[in-house]
Formats: C-alpha cells, structure tokens, sequence
C-alpha cells in the first residue's frame, strides 16, 4: 500500500520524514506530490525501505492553464495529478489521458456525476477519495465531507470507475495507518477491502508508469511516444 503526500516546501515535513513515518504505519511507498521537494529516493528507501516517487499536482484555476502545466511535467514526473473542485477542472482531468489522477474532485463544494465517473473509466484517470477533512475537521464540515463522500463512493463504484485513497496528508503527523483509514472508508459505505484496494491502487499505478517510461525507447535512438499504447 502507498500514500500520496505534500511534502516540503509545499508541506511540512520532508520527504525522509514522511518516509520514516510511513515505514511505521506498514506502507511499502509514498508518491510525492510536490513538484519542488528535494529527496534522494535511492537512499531514503535504503534507510526506511519505503518507495519513493515522484509526482506533480497541478492546481490552476481553469482547464487552460492547467493543460500547459499537464504538458510541461507529464514527461518529468511518474505520476501527475491535477487538482479539482469544479465541473471545469474535475472534467478537463478525467478527459486527458496525460492526467493520472484527478485529486479533491469534492473541494470546495465540487461535484462529481456520472459522466465523469464514465470518462474516468474510459481514460483510466484515478479518482482521489480525500479523507482528509473527515480526519481533520469536526461539526458541519466533518458533516458535510462524509456526505461528499458517500455520494462519490456511490458514482465512483457505480461505474467502475478507478480509484486511489489518502489522507492527502501535509505533514507527517497527517499520516494515518491503513486500519484508520479502513474506518473512514466504513463510515461512508466502503468496505475494508475497497479501502485498501484504494491505497494499493497508487503502487499498481506508479508499477504501470514506470514500465512505460521504460519502453520509451524500444531500440537504439528510437523513442516511443509516453502514451502511444493504450493506458
């Protein structure tokens, strides 16, 4: 299982120390998120024996601006996810085929139907289920985050759409254990299993990155393009 985290300079805590805490609490990676953060994967997973990848996650504003940015890191990064919250943005990241996770669909009163839970499907873009306002809110807003959630679980699974879990953690005190997460899962209709089905996904998707960006070049001096073959 894995986890998806911020690290520094866009959270609190290192690379190494969300490696060091996420060893503790039995998972095998982090993806992270931050674009800028600074970290030597090969000797973090020497010392914790945690993996360690790269990501980007976008966050602008609108689908144009957005687009330049999914251009720009796609080819840097294992794994890109782009920020949503809107209708514009949940389906500018479902659709592009260059996005590998759509993030926070549900932020900001966002919503998600089931036509993006189709076009998820179709473009085998992840969908993020965000425990973190339900571990990290309380009264009206912890309220209204399991109802979020419930109604995603609902089209999400529906549709057979895919799908990672986080706690979209900015710190290290931010990670939780599996079996936590498992109890958020439970509250809004998930079973353990689906639950971790959500945390192995992100290995099952930096597994599958990474062997593409291995077959780029499948003979001396001839490049594949990164998303010739069918995700």
């Amino acid at each position: 299982m894995y986890e998806a985290v911020h690290a520094h300079p866009d959270g609190d805590a290192t690379v190494a120390r969300f490696a060091r805490t996420a060893a503790r609490l039995g998972y095998e990676g982090i993806v992270v998120r931050t674009r800028d953060a600074e970290f030597d994967a090969a000797t973090i997973r020497e010392e914790y024996g945690v993996d360690v990848v790269d990501g980007a996650e976008i966050r602008k504003s609108d689908p144009g601006s957005a687009g330049g940015a999914v251009g720009n890191f796609r080819t840097d990064v294992t794994v890109l996810l782009v920020a949503g919250g809107d209708d514009a943005m949940n389906r500018f990241a479902v659709e592009d085929d260059s996005v590998d996770v759509l993030t926070r669909p549900m932020a900001d009163r966002g919503d998600f139907n089931h036509v993006l839970a189709k076009a998820a499907d179709t473009h085998r873009t992840y969908v993020e289920f965000d425990f973190g306002p339900v571990l990290r809110t309380t009264g009206g807003e912890r309220v209204q985050a399991l109802s979020d959630l419930r109604k995603l679980r609902e089209i999400v699974d529906h549709f057979e759409a895919p799908y990672v879990v986080s706690a979209n953690a900015s710190s290290h005190l931010e990670l939780r254990a599996p079996r936590e997460l498992r109890a958020v899962g439970e509250a809004i209709g998930f079973t353990a299993e689906q639950v971790e089905a959500g945390l192995e996904a992100w290995g099952e998707l930096v597994a599958g990155n990474r062997r593409r960006r291995s077959e780029e070049f499948i003979a001396p001096g001839v490049e594949r393009g990164r998303y010739e073959e069918e995700r």
